[in-house]
C-alpha cells in the first residue's frame, strides 16, 4: 500500500496521479489531513506539485472524455465529499483502461460518483452566485461573505467578474477561510485570518455612511413584493434553503 500526499490543490492531484502511472503504483490511497488517516503498514509517498506534469494527465484525460467529463472530475475535486482524491483516481484508471467514453456508464459506481458529485457542486455555484450580498465599505470596496457546502469560489469569479468589473470587491469563503478579491484589473486569492472576533463598533466604522440605508431598502423591497397570501413556505426553502440565511441581507436585521 501506498499513501500519497501532495499539497492539496488540483494541480497536485493531478501531479500525484501522473506519478503515479509513471511509478507504476498499484494500491494507493491519498494521505488525508486527520491524524489517524496514515497507516503504519503503509509506505508514504510525496508529491511535489509540477505543472508539466499536471498537464500532460490533462491532455490525456481530454482525449478519453468530453469537456463536460473532464469539468465533472475537477468539480468532484471542488466537491469535498469524503475521499473525493481516491475516488476521481479510480475514474481516471477506469477512463484510461476503456477504449469507449466511459460518462455515460452510470451503472459502474465510481462514474455515478463522480457525476453526482459534479452536479451538486454545479448547483451550489449556481446559488451562490444568486445569495452573494455585498457590502460596501468607507473606501468603496464590496465585500461579501459566504459559507457553501462546496469550495465553488473558483467556478464563480467569471459571473462576478463580468458583472461588477468597474468596482473592487472580495468575496470571503469563510468556512475554507479564504476568498477572492477583484481589484478594477485582475482577480487574486486572498486568505484572511482572524485573531479575535471584531467588536461592532470596529464593524460599523468601516461601512460607508449609506450603507445601513441601503440595506433597510432592499429589506423593505423584499418585504413588499412577498405577497402574505401566496406564501409558500416549502418552496421558499427549497430555493433558499436556510443554511444561508445568515448571510443574506433580507433575511437578518429586520
Amino acid at each position: 500500500m501506498r499513501t500519497v500526499r501532495y499539497d492539496g490543490s488540483y494541480q497536485g492531484w493531478l501531479t500525484a496521479v501522473f506519478d503515479i502511472y509513471q511509478n507504476r503504483f498499484a494500491d494507493v490511497c491519498f494521505l488525508g489531513d486527520s491524524p489517524g488517516s496514515a497507516s503504519m503498514f503503509a509506505t508514504p509517498y510525496d508529491v511535489v506539485t509540477d505543472e508539466t506534469k499536471a498537464n500532460r494527465v490533462i491532455k490525456g484525460l481530454e482525449q478519453k472524455l468530453t469537456p463536460e467529463g473532464v469539468e465533472a472530475l475537477y468539480k468532484t475535486f471542488l466537491s469535498e465529499v469524503e475521499k473525493a482524491d481516491d475516488i476521481m483516481l479510480r475514474f481516471v484508471r477506469y477512463v484510461f483502461s476503456s477504449n469507449e467514453n466511459i460518462e455515460r456508464d452510470l451503472v459502474n459506481p465510481v462514474v455515478g460518483e463522480v457525476m453526482r458529485s459534479a452536479k451538486i457542486v454545479r448547483r451550489e455555484a449556481h446559488r451562490m452566485t444568486a445569495f452573494v450580498r455585498f457590502k460596501k465599505t468607507s473606501d468603496d470596496l464590496y465585500y461579501a461573505v459566504i459559507e457553501p457546502d462546496c469550495n465553488v469560489l473558483p467556478l464563480i469569479v467569471k459571473h462576478f467578474k463580468d458583472r461588477f468589473t468597474d468596482q473592487r470587491w472580495v468575496i470571503y469563503d469563510a468556512r475554507r477561510k479564504y476568498g477572492i478579491y477583484y481589484d478594477l484589473h485582475t482577480v487574486t486569492t486572498v486568505s484572511l485570518e482572524f485573531t479575535a472576533a471584531p467588536s461592532s463598533t470596529a464593524i460599523t466604522a468601516i461601512f460607508d455612511e449609506r450603507e445601513e440605508l441601503f440595506q433597510n431598502l432592499w429589506r423593505r423591497y423584499f418585504a413588499s413584493v412577498n405577497i402574505e397570501a401566496r406564501k409558500n413556505i416549502k418552496l421558499h426553502l427549497q430555493h433558499m434553503p436556510k443554511r444561508y440565511w445568515r448571510h443574506l441581507t433580507e433575511k437578518t436585521g429586520a
